[in-house]
């Protein structure tokens, strides 16, 4: 862009002259930008009101000043801005125009602003008489842009820190899902061996006194009436062995049964499957049990979150028997403000709190994320030497 001096325009007669200057006198007043031109000394020859103001000065006492000196003169650290890097200035001495946005300019009370400005040389034919610059305060759009800036890493710092959560926690679900195989598989075996060495036995022996008692049987005809009366004696004996291998595999199949899935909760309900299930916890464990429960009558949980918390429940305990070396247990269980809390306090050794958060500890985690999956969650209180306190908080589905 080319602009020409007032000299090279030549108007055809001098009555023009002092329209066009008016008019542009108005021009240079009616814009927002600020506006002025520098000879080759780089001394002021024009400044509109606006761009004296944004410096904190008047247009008559800007007229004739170095630009350079006056405004232009440090950097935003107030480190020098030497005069021959000034781009301003290289507008007019190489004759190239110039748009930066990543500089300063200096009010007239030291502080310095952010601008946006324009060079271009002010030419008169091919001769280089000075440059006009335009320049605009562009701290609001700094502060936006400053703004906008933060936001944007504030937001990449927390999708980073939700990543590395999910990555945590996918990583601890596998675990979990590979633990929760491993025991599937371990409670198959156990009940497949169980099936084999106690039912198996029972059965080959029953099939044995069967096999026993037809031969006997088939040979009665045989016998004289002392045989007789000896081998019925023998065959009540026989059929009192018989039923007693009877009994103890209704008993093998009932507690298998049992540890699938305790009958009483399809029965009686969850609330007598938990009493039923803490009482036998004490009694095998010879644990002193505390029990108190309240507000439950009348109260039924969805089958999903009834097996859930009772699983909940039993995992608890089975924490008290394995880790917790304790004389003494405490349970509450109460349905209050639409809501259920089961307490597991022992009296045991207690644990730090990061066993609890531990990458192995599947227990715990098995437990959160049933409670989660039902709106809940389970708190853990515990100190080494002081015990360990179980909570866990369920809302109940309004029905």
């Amino acid at each position: 862009m080319h602009i020409t001096s007032q000299a090279a325009l030549k108007p055809p007669n001098a009555a023009v002259a002092p329209v066009l200057q008016k008019q542009l006198a108005l021009l240079l007043e009616s814009t927002g930008e600020g506006i002025y031109g520098i000879d080759m000394a780089g001394l002021c020859t024009f400044i509109n009101r606006a761009g004296a103001h944004m410096i904190g000065r008047e247009p008559d006492e800007v007229l004739g000043c170095n630009m350079h000196e006056l405004t232009h003169h440090s950097h935003p650290d107030g480190h020098p801005y030497a005069a021959h890097d000034c781009a301003i200035f290289n507008a007019f001495r190489q004759g190239l125009p110039c748009r930066i946005d990543t500089e300063v300019f200096w009010h007239r009370d030291q502080h310095c602003f952010p601008v946006e400005y324009s060079s271009y040389p002010l030419m008169d034919g091919d001769t280089v008489l000075g440059a006009v610059v335009t320049f605009v305060d562009i701290t609001e759009r700094k502060r936006a842009a400053d703004a906008l800036q933060a936001a944007k890493n504030e937001l990449e710092q927390r999708v980073v820190a939700r990543t590395q959560a999910l990555s945590v926690a996918l990583g601890q679900l596998r675990e979990l899902s590979a633990y929760s195989e491993t025991v599937r598989e371990e409670e198959r075996t156990r009940i497949a061996r169980e099936v084999h060495d106690e039912l198996g036995s029972l059965l080959v022996a029953l099939k044995m006194d069967v096999n026993w008692m037809d031969k006997r049987l088939s040979e009665q005809q045989q016998r004289t009436r002392h045989e007789a009366e000896a081998m019925r004696i023998r065959l009540r004996s026989k059929c009192q062995n018989m039923s007693g291998l009877i009994e103890r595999a209704v008993d093998n199949v009932g507690r298998i049964i049992t540890d699938l899935r305790p009958s009483i909760l399809d029965h009686q309900g969850l609330w007598a499957a938990l009493e039923w299930q803490a009482h036998e916890f004490a009694q095998s464990t010879e644990l002193v049990l505390d029990w108190d429960m309240q507000g439950t009558e009348g109260v039924e949980l969805p089958e999903p979150e009834a097996m859930a918390v009772f699983r909940i429940f039993q995992e608890m305990l089975s924490n008290v028997a394995r880790h917790a070396h304790a004389t003494a247990l405490a349970l509450r269980i109460e349905v209050a403000d639409g809501g259920l809390t089961i307490l597991v306090q022992d009296n045991g050794c207690g644990a730090s709190p990061l066993a609890f958060e531990a990458p192995t500890a599947y227990g715990v985690m098995g437990m959160r994320e049933r409670a989660r999956h039902f709106g809940g969650q389970l708190e853990i209180s515990s100190q080494i030497g002081s015990g360990s306190t179980f909570t866990l908080h369920l809302p109940l589905s309004k029905t």
